[in-house]
Protein backbone atom coordinates (compact mmCIF):
# COMPACT_ATOMS: atom_id res chain seq x y z
CA UNK A 1 0.00 0.00 0.00
CA UNK A 2 1.46 3.05 -0.97
CA UNK A 3 2.09 5.75 1.57
CA UNK A 4 -0.47 8.32 0.57
CA UNK A 5 -3.25 5.32 1.16
CA UNK A 6 -2.11 5.12 4.57
CA UNK A 7 -4.56 6.15 6.70
CA UNK A 8 -3.82 6.96 10.42
CA UNK A 9 -5.26 3.30 11.41
CA UNK A 10 -3.53 1.89 9.13
CA UNK A 11 -0.04 3.38 10.66
CA UNK A 12 -1.35 2.58 14.25
CA UNK A 13 -1.82 -0.83 13.17
CA UNK A 14 1.53 -1.27 11.97
CA UNK A 15 3.15 0.01 14.68
CA UNK A 16 1.04 -2.00 16.81
CA UNK A 17 2.47 -5.02 14.54
CA UNK A 18 -1.29 -5.89 13.90
CA UNK A 19 -2.03 -7.92 11.34
CA UNK A 20 -4.55 -6.52 8.85
CA UNK A 21 -5.91 -6.60 5.20
CA UNK A 22 -7.77 -2.95 3.34
CA UNK A 23 -10.29 -3.40 1.25
CA UNK A 24 -11.12 -0.64 -0.95
CA UNK A 25 -14.46 0.10 -2.49
CA UNK A 26 -16.60 2.86 -4.42
CA UNK A 27 -18.38 5.33 -2.20
CA UNK A 28 -21.57 5.96 -2.65
CA UNK A 29 -22.41 9.85 -0.74
CA UNK A 30 -26.22 9.40 -0.49
CA UNK A 31 -25.78 5.55 1.12
CA UNK A 32 -22.73 5.45 3.66
CA UNK A 33 -25.29 2.81 5.88
CA UNK A 34 -23.37 -0.59 6.65
CA UNK A 35 -25.38 -2.76 4.07
CA UNK A 36 -23.95 -0.63 0.94
CA UNK A 37 -20.60 -1.01 2.40
CA UNK A 38 -20.64 -4.70 3.31
CA UNK A 39 -22.33 -5.64 -0.41
CA UNK A 40 -19.05 -3.86 -1.72
CA UNK A 41 -16.25 -5.09 -0.08
CA UNK A 42 -18.58 -8.63 -0.09
CA UNK A 43 -18.73 -9.68 3.40
CA UNK A 44 -21.72 -10.54 5.14
CA UNK A 45 -23.36 -7.71 7.29
CA UNK A 46 -22.76 -9.50 10.91
CA UNK A 47 -19.02 -8.91 10.17
CA UNK A 48 -18.95 -5.34 8.70
CA UNK A 49 -18.68 -3.54 12.22
CA UNK A 50 -19.96 0.00 12.40
CA UNK A 51 -18.31 2.97 15.18
CA UNK A 52 -21.06 5.12 16.43
CA UNK A 53 -19.68 7.73 18.49
CA UNK A 54 -21.59 8.71 22.49
CA UNK A 55 -21.91 10.27 25.19
CA UNK A 56 -22.74 9.41 28.53
CA UNK A 57 -24.01 11.42 31.52
CA UNK A 58 -21.16 10.46 33.87
CA UNK A 59 -18.28 9.55 31.76
CA UNK A 60 -18.47 11.64 28.92
CA UNK A 61 -17.21 10.33 25.16
CA UNK A 62 -17.05 7.18 24.05
CA UNK A 63 -17.23 4.87 21.14
CA UNK A 64 -20.02 2.36 20.44
CA UNK A 65 -19.03 -0.72 17.88
CA UNK A 66 -21.50 -3.33 16.42
CA UNK A 67 -22.04 -5.46 13.58
CA UNK A 68 -24.19 -3.27 10.65
CA UNK A 69 -27.03 -5.98 11.11
CA UNK A 70 -27.99 -4.63 14.86
CA UNK A 71 -28.92 -1.56 16.20
CA UNK A 72 -27.46 -0.09 19.61
CA UNK A 73 -29.39 -0.56 22.69
CA UNK A 74 -28.63 2.42 24.50
CA UNK A 75 -29.92 1.00 28.05
CA UNK A 76 -27.34 -1.85 27.46
CA UNK A 77 -24.63 0.35 26.40
CA UNK A 78 -25.30 3.00 29.39
CA UNK A 79 -25.00 -0.07 31.85
CA UNK A 80 -21.56 -1.25 30.46
CA UNK A 81 -19.86 1.97 30.08
CA UNK A 82 -20.79 3.35 33.21
CA UNK A 83 -23.61 5.70 32.96
CA UNK A 84 -26.81 6.19 33.92
CA UNK A 85 -28.39 7.39 29.95
CA UNK A 86 -26.15 6.98 27.15
CA UNK A 87 -27.22 9.03 23.60
CA UNK A 88 -25.36 9.29 20.17
CA UNK A 89 -23.99 12.48 19.95
CA UNK A 90 -25.24 14.65 16.78
CA UNK A 91 -23.60 13.89 13.18
CA UNK A 92 -22.22 17.84 13.65
CA UNK A 93 -19.99 16.77 16.64
CA UNK A 94 -18.27 13.62 15.07
CA UNK A 95 -15.70 15.35 13.28
CA UNK A 96 -14.85 17.60 16.10
CA UNK A 97 -15.01 14.58 18.66
CA UNK A 98 -12.94 12.02 16.63
CA UNK A 99 -11.24 14.29 13.57
CA UNK A 100 -13.48 11.49 11.06
CA UNK A 101 -16.26 12.55 8.87
CA UNK A 102 -19.42 9.89 8.74
CA UNK A 103 -18.93 6.75 6.95
CA UNK A 104 -15.28 6.82 7.71
CA UNK A 105 -15.43 6.88 11.56
CA UNK A 106 -13.12 4.58 13.44
CA UNK A 107 -12.10 3.94 17.03
CA UNK A 108 -8.43 3.30 15.83
CA UNK A 109 -6.17 6.51 16.34
CA UNK A 110 -9.06 8.81 16.79
CA UNK A 111 -8.17 12.53 17.61
CA UNK A 112 -8.68 11.23 20.89
CA UNK A 113 -8.59 8.17 22.49
CA UNK A 114 -12.09 7.88 24.05
CA UNK A 115 -12.97 4.60 25.78
CA UNK A 116 -14.20 1.41 23.08
CA UNK A 117 -17.03 -0.50 23.36
CA UNK A 118 -17.79 -3.43 21.03
CA UNK A 119 -20.57 -6.04 20.73
CA UNK A 120 -19.61 -9.29 21.91
CA UNK A 121 -20.85 -10.57 18.98
CA UNK A 122 -17.98 -9.69 17.28
CA UNK A 123 -16.15 -12.50 18.96
CA UNK A 124 -18.07 -15.17 17.03
CA UNK A 125 -16.09 -14.04 13.89
CA UNK A 126 -12.67 -15.19 12.79
CA UNK A 127 -12.48 -11.85 10.50
CA UNK A 128 -14.44 -8.51 10.55
CA UNK A 129 -14.29 -5.03 9.12
CA UNK A 130 -13.98 -2.20 10.09
CA UNK A 131 -13.19 1.35 9.07
CA UNK A 132 -9.59 2.02 7.72
CA UNK A 133 -10.93 6.05 8.80
CA UNK A 134 -12.15 7.43 5.41
CA UNK A 135 -14.74 6.69 3.71
CA UNK A 136 -13.99 3.81 0.70
CA UNK A 137 -12.07 1.91 2.92
CA UNK A 138 -12.17 -0.88 5.50
CA UNK A 139 -9.59 -2.61 7.20
CA UNK A 140 -10.20 -6.41 7.81
CA UNK A 141 -8.56 -7.82 11.33
CA UNK A 142 -9.46 -10.60 13.86
CA UNK A 143 -11.79 -9.60 16.47
CA UNK A 144 -9.24 -10.01 19.07
CA UNK A 145 -6.22 -7.72 17.26
CA UNK A 146 -9.51 -4.84 17.02
CA UNK A 147 -10.19 -5.33 20.60
CA UNK A 148 -6.07 -4.41 21.60
CA UNK A 149 -5.75 -1.99 19.23
CA UNK A 150 -8.68 0.26 20.67
CA UNK A 151 -8.36 -1.40 24.15
CA UNK A 152 -12.18 -1.96 23.92
CA UNK A 153 -14.53 -3.54 26.84
CA UNK A 154 -16.72 -6.47 25.42
CA UNK A 155 -20.41 -6.57 26.63
CA UNK A 156 -24.19 -7.11 25.04
CA UNK A 157 -24.36 -3.65 23.59
CA UNK A 158 -27.05 -4.62 20.45
CA UNK A 159 -29.77 -5.69 19.36
CA UNK A 160 -31.32 -7.18 16.02
CA UNK A 161 -30.06 -9.70 14.10
CA UNK A 162 -26.34 -11.49 14.81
Amino acid sequence: MSEQHKTNAVRTLERMKIPYDTREYEVDPDDLGAEHVAASVEMPLEQVFKTLVCRGDKTGVFFAVLAGSQELDLKAMAKLSGNKKADVVPLKEVQPLTGYIRGGCTAIAAKKAYPVFVDESMLAFPEIAVSAGVRGMQLLLAPADYIKATRATTGPIAHGAS
